[in-house]
């Protein structure tokens, strides 16, 4: 059940309940306080008549309410419905928490939803309470809280970190939004959360930028941050699954780390996920731009697919008596995303006809020899440009694989294909089946990657196939797909648990079905 779907009644239950469940999912605004809360604020249940529900905080910030000082709502995952649904309002609140309001403005971000700035404004206020530049002022906030709470960056930091334009406006937001100084909000946070914070290291005024050695980042340091996600999570499964794709140089990863380079707009930056002795998960961050730190913990929830709402998908599977002892075995599935959409076709389209093993050693000489070295010796991903003009020379096999790898990075690197986390998902396949090369698996695992589609099915994938048989399911693709119909709008998690099935580990997610395009 997701918000969207459920009714008046249904929300009342839920905060009645005090359901931690639907936090971050939708807002509960209340007449005879001003304020609005969590689902699971622990306040006094207000009256019905008193309640109003909202999608979002910017809705209920719009509406004149302000956020609840006792359950800080801004400190919730954020909504799943912003995967499961392909609509423009989604695909705006993806390109939003990227940044792409503060680097492109409002007219950047209808540009790539196909709308005028006006027309998105209306869309948006009539499907989420609010317009574009309401929604980036609230992730701002919601970014700035994190990080007065999270570190003991100074205010002047927190705030070009999260994206405002000035001390004053980044002031005048937490003011208005929590009805207190940053100071005020700094002071509510735990004790714990203070002992953490004397480990980490403040940045510098000018960026917190990529330490030389490890003595370097001690003085230097890096910014701590807790990422809140909802229970279960299986974190091992992601961490396991990280680890056998690591690129030497580019990333490292061990059975509780995760940690890469990678470009953000303002220069080289690095990002570290680990599973703290609690069993929570935290991100360590570095970047050369203070304002690419909010993009950049967008990523790292992206990539762990934090925002997932777990219950829900773990009860849809197993509700399924042939999966039933895959949920019990695995709760909390993750489905891994992409830490650039570019990277992440490349990566794909490398690896569509070969072994995770054989394409994690074609990817690690592409980055080793095209790539860039980081001040701290560390690798870039090669640039699409860089792939386009000397990728023949680096990789190997079929003529007509590399030409299509090259090809595409070609496209990339002019525009003539776009690919981002805000695209639509049937436009997006379109334009990768367009692609020579590239054929339905490559593209449907690069949308299930990199939009984050919970309901994507890769029926001629072998190890999917390998892990259906061993599961009881339907092991030829078109009795599969019929069969995993009843599973939609989650088969983006069904095939995650029949990878995990698949008895064979080593070939889990390569060799697909052969596809004459995808060859030729």
């Amino acid at each position: 059940m997701t918000e969207a779907t459920m009714t008046f009644d249904e929300r009342y239950r839920a905060i009645s309940a005090r359901d931690t469940r639907f936090d971050g999912q939708f807002v509960t605004a209340v007449r005879s306080t001003g304020i609005y809360c969590r689902p699971s604020c622990p306040a006094r249940t207000p009256k019905p008549a008193n309640v109003t529900f909202y999608p979002t905080s910017a809705a209920a910030h719009e509406a004149g309410y302000r956020a609840c000082k006792r359950c800080l709502p801004e400190a919730t995952p954020g909504s799943p419905a912003w995967n499961l649904r392909g609509d423009a309002a989604a695909r705006a609140m993806r390109l939003i928490a990227s940044g792409v309001v503060e680097q492109e403005g409002v007219p950047g971000l209808a540009n790539r939803l196909g709308y005028s700035p006006r027309h998105l404004t209306r869309l948006l206020t009539a499907e989420l309470g609010a317009g574009p530049l309401a929604l980036a002022r609230a992730h701002r906030a919601h970014t700035a809280r994190m990080l007065l709470v999270g570190t003991d960056m100074p205010v002047s930091e927190v705030a070009f970190s999260a994206g405002f334009a000035s001390i004053r406006q980044c002031n005048d937001t937490i003011r208005e939004v929590f009805a207190m100084t940053p100071g005020e909000l700094r002071a509510t946070r735990r004790p714990s959360l203070r002992l953490a914070d004397a480990r980490s290291v403040r940045a510098t005024g000018s960026g917190t930028h990529l330490p030389r050695t490890e003595a370097d980042a001690e003085a230097q340091g890096a910014i701590d941050l807790l990422l809140p996600h909802r229970a279960p999570m299986d974190a091992s499964g992601i961490f396991a699954w990280m680890a056998a794709r690591a690129l030497p140089g580019v990333e490292t990863a061990t059975a509780t780390s995760f940690a890469r380079h990678l470009r953000t707009p303002g220069g080289p930056a690095h990002l570290e996920i680990r599973q703290d002795a609690d069993g929570r998960l935290r991100l360590r961050a570095r970047v050369t731009r203070l304002g690419d730190l909010a993009p950049l913990v967008a990523i790292a929830r992206r990539l762990f697919d934090l925002d997932a709402d777990p219950t829900a998908v773990d009860q849809a599977l197993a509700a399924h008596a042939e999966l039933a002892p895959l949920v019990a075995a695995l709760p909390g599935i993750r489905v891994p995303g992409a830490a650039d959409p570019h990277e992440m076709l490349i990566r794909a389209m490398v690896g569509q006809q070969i072994t995770v093993a054989a394409a994690r050693t074609a990817l690690t000489a592409l980055a080793d020899q095209l790539g860039e070295r980081t001040a701290d010796g560390g690798i870039l991903f090669p640039t699409m440009t860089a792939i386009a003009e000397h990728g023949a020379e680096v990789l190997r096999g079929p003529a007509a694989r590399i030409r299509a790898i090259t090809g595409a990075a070609a496209a990339l690197a002019d525009g003539s294909l776009t690919l981002t986390v805000g695209d639509d998902a049937a436009e997006q396949r379109a334009r990768l089946l367009a692609m020579p090369g590239i054929g339905p698996w490559t593209a449907d695992y690069v949308r299930m990657r990199v939009i984050g589609d919970p309901d994507v099915l890769l029926p001629g994938d072998v190890a999917m196939r390998a892990g259906a048989a061993a599961s009881g399911l339907p092991a030829e693709p078109a009795a599969l797909t019929a069969w995993a119909e009843r599973i939609a709008p989650w088969r983006s998690y069904l095939t995650a648990h029949l990878w995990r099935a698949a008895p064979v580990r080593v070939a889990r997610t390569a060799k697909p079905k052969t596809s004459s395009k995808e060859l030729s």
